[in-house]
Order: C-alpha cells, then sequence, then structure tokens
C-alpha cells in the first residue's frame, strides 16, 4: 500500500474520497506523459501542477491536462493580473515546499489561488500529484476543486497553438 503524503493526510481530513496510484519514477522523464504511461490512464485523465508569478497579485496555481500548456494571457486575466510568468524551478521547494515532479496543490506550504482548467469538468477523475514522486492521487475534479478551493476557468493554449 501506497505511503500516505500530507496530500493524502488533507484529503482524508476533509472527507474527501481518493485513491492512491503509485507509478515508476524515471527521473529524466518527470513529464505527465511518462506518468500517464506509467500508471495506464488517458493523458486527458492527468493533471500537472505549474506555479506562476503575477505582477499585481503574486504567487498562484494552475492546473492543466498534463499534454497540454498554460498560456500566459489567460492566466493572467485569469488571477487578475496583467504579465504573469512560470517561476523558477529553483523557487519551487522553497516556495511551496514540494519539487517538480511531486508539486501538488494540496498541502503547499502557503495556500495559494488555484485555477484548475475548465477541461477537467469533461473527466470522471482526474489524476494530481499526492506530493512526491511516483505517487498520484485520484479524484473527482470536483472533489479537487472542494480540496483546493481552486477557480474553473479557461488557461490553456488552443490545441491550434499547441501544434505549432
Amino acid at each position: 500500500m501506497a505511503e500516505k503524503t500530507n496530500a493524502s493526510r488533507i484529503l482524508e481530513k476533509q472527507g474527501i474520497f481518493f485513491e492512491l496510484k503509485e507509478y515508476n519514477v524515471d527521473p529524466d522523464h518527470l513529464e505527465a506523459t511518462h506518468v500517464a504511461e506509467e500508471l495506464g490512464q488517458d493523458i486527458a485523465t492527468v493533471f500537472k501542477t505549474l506555479v506562476l508569478h503575477g505582477d499585481k497579485n503574486g504567487h498562484f496555481v494552475c492546473v492543466i491536462q498534463g499534454d497540454r500548456e498554460v498560456d500566459l494571457k489567460k492566466a493572467a486575466k485569469a488571477s487578475g493580473n496583467k504579465k504573469v510568468a512560470m517561476i523558477p524551478m529553483k523557487e519551487l521547494l522553497p516556495l511551496t515546499g514540494y519539487i517538480r515532479g511531486g508539486c501538488t496543490a494540496i498541502g503547499m506550504k502557503k495556500a495559494f489561488p488555484v485555477y484548475l482548467d475548465r477541461n477537467a469538468m469533461d473527466q470522471e477523475f482526474i489524476h494530481v500529484s499526492a506530493g512526491k514522486r511516483g505517487l498520484q492521487i485520484k479524484l473527482n475534479p470536483l472533489d479537487y476543486i472542494k480540496a483546493t478551493n481552486a477557480t474553473l476557468c479557461d488557461i490553456i493554449t488552443s490545441e491550434e497553438e499547441d501544434i505549432q
């Protein structure tokens, strides 16, 4: 049985049903597409957690399907900023308490605003990091919203932009 993480303890405390899913970690391939392959899941159900910084409202989190890209203009609009950028990787651990490949909006050091791409609602369940590499949390998107106080919005590039 998978070991509990801070994120899974928080979900239990909130009475949210979830499953912990273990997978083999390849430090050279931390992408969500690799996680989906390891889990045997459609990439549309595997979401990645990205931390950004805005010029007006500071840090916030975007959670999007693993094979998609965040649209910085849409993320800025959703978060009430004029300009936003991804944080440098070296800031991730001190800021959130999590490392690349194991970052989740559940149980970060500070509760930053969370923006979940609305495509999550097309899924019966989604997978997000459980707060450590090699472990994912499978849960209903509405429960994820409840757990993170996430705002649903359109924050990904259009498929045409992804292809270019």
